[in-house]
């Protein structure tokens, strides 16, 4: 299993001296600028002035004794949904290009900056957020570091956050998740990813997809990196994650939909995690949850997803709709023909749904399963064929959507052995559980790492 630098193992270069922030960032902007690297189709905007200068202020706090939290100095990108005072936010579009700049940083990147941490750039992901695959056809795809002669999907929608990490672009990345737009890159490359409940970080300043969906969150290298993240971007104080014993813990594995459709890797792979997991202690628990099997049925016509990006993409795609990318304008459009008595709808069934589940999660200390059901496909056979496209899609999305319809939080931790293609375990659980479900993912990837090392 490849191993990526943890925020203790950089923060502890800088503090030793070993290393200084402008250095570190120097080492980033190289790797984005390397012909032969992924860079010109993991980033779309770039401020290498306004990052050196973040490393050089950084470089002078640390100097004088003042070090703000663990990301000071640390190379840090962002999902091109955020804005940059004085850049426009693209959102991996060319329809936004001539929109008016922003006047000010979101919220997140400003308790970025506040922290230390220093933003290398804007990342590329699919067009408007609007799939789980990391396909842009404006921009390009950057491709995942597993088996790059191949040329596979790094996941999305989030896909240049990933790449920024496996790549040494930065040491973090801050993605939103939709309906795993996190936990499915860091899946597919090997990566921690933590899908937040929505409402604790703020989407203020972030162009949204699903204003009832959406969260954001952190891809780094561990749980406890996307902890730290989550602390500060949340507005919490730093959380240090309770340790807690492996021994004991209940966890409930669904037998509805999430396992259906397993490729062979995946399937084993999951198979040796809850095996290793049983023979730590941890109670593992087969359960039906038969609202998985209801979900499609509920957003058959687009559900919440489709209804909100109609509403926030109605006028854009008046004006700049021929260029879109047409896989995305075609889902917007099914938003059109929901009425408000169908999106009412959705949302009281998304009510009762929650309930049901919430009382099968109650008795458990986390629920886990795969992140995805396979290993990461080749881009080539996606971008040619439509079927294929939105089968793949839909296949990715199915797992961690399950999450974002719950209102719940999410880990994706790497669970497959070493020299194998990445595959991702997701520990879950229920609103506002963050604090338990990063506890328990500590403890898992404790055990798994003690298995691969």
């Amino acid at each position: 299993m490849t191993r990526f630098p943890t925020l203790a193992e950089v923060s502890l270069s800088l503090a030793s001296g070993q290393a200084t922030s402008r250095k570190l960032v120097d080492a980033a902007i190289a790797a984005i600028d390397d012909p032969a690297g992924q860079g010109s189709t993991t980033f779309i905007r770039r401020n290498n002035a306004r990052a050196r200068a973040m490393a050089a202020a950084s470089d002078l706090m640390r100097g004088v004794g003042q070090v703000r939290s663990p990301l000071e100095g640390v190379a840090i990108s962002v999902k091109d949904l955020f804005d940059l005072a004085g850049e426009v936010t693209t959102a991996g579009s060319v329809a936004n290009k001539t929109a008016a700049p922003a006047t000010a940083d979101a919220p997140v990147v400003q308790a970025l900056a506040r922290a230390g941490a220093v933003i290398t750039g804007t990342t590329n992901m699919s067009e408007f957020a609007f799939s789980g695959l990391g396909l842009n056809p404006h921009y390009g795809t950057p491709l995942n570091a597993y088996d790059r002669a191949t040329g596979r999907i790094p996941g999305g929608s989030s896909s240049g956050a990933a790449v920024s990490v496996t790549d040494g672009m930065a040491v973090a990345a801050i993605g939103t998740d939709t309906g795993g737009s996190i936990r499915i890159p860091a899946a597919l490359c090997g990566l921690t990813g933590f899908k937040p409940t929505a409402r604790r970080v703020s989407r203020d300043a972030v162009l949204p997809l699903s204003t009832s969906l959406d969260s954001i969150g952190p891809i780094a290298a561990s749980v406890t990196c996307c902890a730290m993240i989550d602390a500060i971007i949340s507005g919490e104080t730093e959380r240090n994650i309770a340790q807690i014993p492996l021994a004991g813990l209940r966890l409930a594995v669904p037998q509805s939909v999430v396992l259906d459709g397993l490729d062979e890797h995946v399937a084993t792979s999951f198979a040796a995690t809850l095996s290793l997991l049983s023979k730590a202690g941890a109670q593992i628990v087969e359960i039906d949850v038969p609202e998985f099997a209801q979900l499609a049925t509920i957003n058959a016509r687009g559900g919440l997803i489709a209804a909100e990006a109609w509403h926030s993409h109605r006028s854009l795609l008046e004006t700049r709709g021929d260029t879109y990318d047409q896989r995305v304008r075609g889902r917007i459009l099914r938003g059109r023909d929901i009425s408000a008595a169908d999106y009412l709808d959705v949302l009281e069934a998304r009510t009762v749904w929650q309930r049901g589940v919430n009382a099968k999660l109650a008795a458990f200390d986390a629920v886990i399963l795969p992140t995805v059901p396979t290993v990461a496909p080749a881009v080539a056979p996606l971008e040619a064929d439509d079927a294929t496209f939105f089968a793949t899609n839909g296949l990715m999305l199915r797992n961690p959507t399950m999450i974002n319809f719950l209102d719940g939080c999410g880990l994706s931790v790497p669970c497959h052995a070493a020299e194998t293609a990445p595959v991702g375990l997701m520990i879950a659980g229920g609103p506002m559980t963050d604090a338990k479900i990063l506890s328990v993912g500590l403890a898992i990837e404790q055990a798994l790492n003690a298995r691969t090392t």
